[in-house]
């Protein structure tokens, strides 16, 4: 038997591929991933053919029975695959044949085409994934961090903006923020899902079901919402591949922020965590060296992400209606993308619920000029404009500094009357960071009322 008689698409063609031609069109070394739901999808599609009267029962019956056999081989890790298994859709088929005879596996594909077939099992994949891997693994992350910063609530640091010190935050307000991220994503890939949960399959290469098979029983029997209600879309739609690695390459940056923040709070000058071993890796040279590796490759492969989103992007921008070979390109760089996010929620979430934290390194960051607009806010609620106290807290700044005064509580309250006869020795009481996070108990707030209320609805969206 010639090659070509072994390839779906081979009747047409007399003279044999070449042999970088036949690997450079083959997917099988990636797409075998999809085998489950191309075995589900084969499944259903067959009882669909049943329901039309293009099989019988008996056909049916011995087409489940080997397609359950497949799987097992799949499973089990004891799938053979040929040299001319182009894709996962050959290989299963091809194995189907010899398992059953090839009179009945060759009915399997009755008005079905590889186009839908392709799509199917890619929208199946990654509903699945995310469905089993992303979305639990995702609420996990954020239940971790949930937990640490009700557990470690009581733990001052200091908040940064342009990487300054800039106002005391409670370390639980700086995990209740990424949290919120976090959660979003949740959301957001929900909202994905929702989207993409349609069904392809019955659309035939791009015209449509020669046959009349129910496409909404297909839909149904395999877990979709619905269908996809135009052919030409189904058969070439890959918008829901581009919105995943969307989500992805947003989630990364979100987490690539996170261990960002990491990295520099577990620097020596820092202090204010610290790694778990089997988290950090040492130096090759230096053996007092405790690098934060898992944090440095989880901001590194977020540019991995980015360029899986990119890349496919180009590859589809150019291309005419309908399918097109270009849309191989889709699955290498989803299923890169969909690998190294869920390795990264749960490297992440290692990281979050191993790392131990220095609170009180913590603490001594924090310094007195970090209170300057508590300052400021005094004079507020003696009626003074903000704009007036805002100019007046930075004139008892730059004095204490001009004195060499180690922070604004050193300057004497004749010294804060000379700059504005209205400050009154109850001004020392500003001069607490306790007071200060507490102050600031409005929603979204560093107030452990406001971080609860923050925790606990972050909860309720789990």
């Amino acid at each position: 038997m010639s090659e070509n008689t072994q390839k779906l698409w081979g009747g047409r063609f007399t003279g044999e591929t070449d042999t970088l031609m036949h690997l450079y069109n083959a997917s099988l070394p990636y797409d075998w991933k999809m085998y489950k739901a191309d075995l589900e999808g084969t499944k259903v599609y067959t009882s669909g053919l049943q329901k039309l009267g293009l099989l019988t029962e008996d056909e049916l019956s011995k087409i489940h029975y080997g397609l359950n056999e497949i799987k097992r081989e799949w499973d089990e890790e004891k799938f053979e695959r040929h040299p001319n298994d182009e894709d996962i859709h050959t290989a299963n088929e091809r194995r189907l044949g010899e398992i059953i005879g090839r009179d009945i596996a060759g009915k399997v594909h009755t008005g079905r085409s590889r186009n839908d077939q392709c799509v199917t099992d890619l929208r199946i994949y990654c509903r699945d994934t995310v469905n089993e891997k992303l979305l639990p693994d995702l609420k996990e992350l954020v239940n971790v961090m949930i937990k640490r910063a009700e557990r470690e609530i009581d733990y001052l640091m200091p908040g940064y903006t342009h990487l300054q010190r800039a106002q005391p935050i409670r370390w639980s307000h700086w995990l209740s923020s990424y949290a919120t991220y976090f959660t979003e994503d949740l959301k957001r890939l929900k909202q994905v899902l929702e989207r993409f949960n349609k069904s392809p399959l019955g659309a035939g290469a791009l015209a449509g079901h020669p046959y009349g098979i129910d496409r909404e029983f297909l839909a149904k029997e395999l877990g979709f919402d619905g269908v996809i209600g135009n052919s030409l879309v189904a058969v070439s739609d890959r918008d829901f591949v581009v919105e995943l690695m969307f989500w992805g390459t947003l989630f990364m940056n979100h987490i690539s922020r996170f261990a960002e923040d990491l990295v520099i709070y577990s620097t020596a000058e820092f202090g204010f965590i610290k790694l778990s071993d089997a988290y950090s890796t040492g130096s090759s040279l230096m053996p007092q060296k405790k690098n934060a590796d898992s944090l440095e490759l989880l901001r590194g492969k977020s540019g991995r992400v980015f360029g899986d989103l990119t890349g496919f992007l180009m590859s589809l921008k150019g291309i005419p209606s309908t399918y097109d070979k270009d849309m191989q390109e889709d699955k290498e760089s989803l299923f890169d993308c969909l690998t190294t996010v869920e390795h990264s929620i749960l490297i992440a979430t290692g990281v979050i619920s191993t790392l131990s934290v220095e609170n009180k390194k913590m603490a001594e960051a924090l310094t007195m000029d970090m209170l300057a607009t508590d300052l400021a806010d005094y004079l507020v609620r003696k009626g003074v404009p903000f704009r007036e106290t805002h100019h007046i807290s930075g004139e008892c700044v730059s004095k204490a500094e001009n004195l060499g005064l180690s922070g604004i509580d050193k300057l004497t309250i004749e010294q804060y009357k000379l700059i504005d006869p209205r400050f009154e020795a109850d001004l020392f009481d500003t001069f607490n960071f306790e007071q200060s996070v507490e102050r600031r108990d409005a929603t979204g707030g560093t107030a452990k009322s406001a971080i609860l209320k923050q925790l606990s609805a972050l909860q309720a969206e789990l």
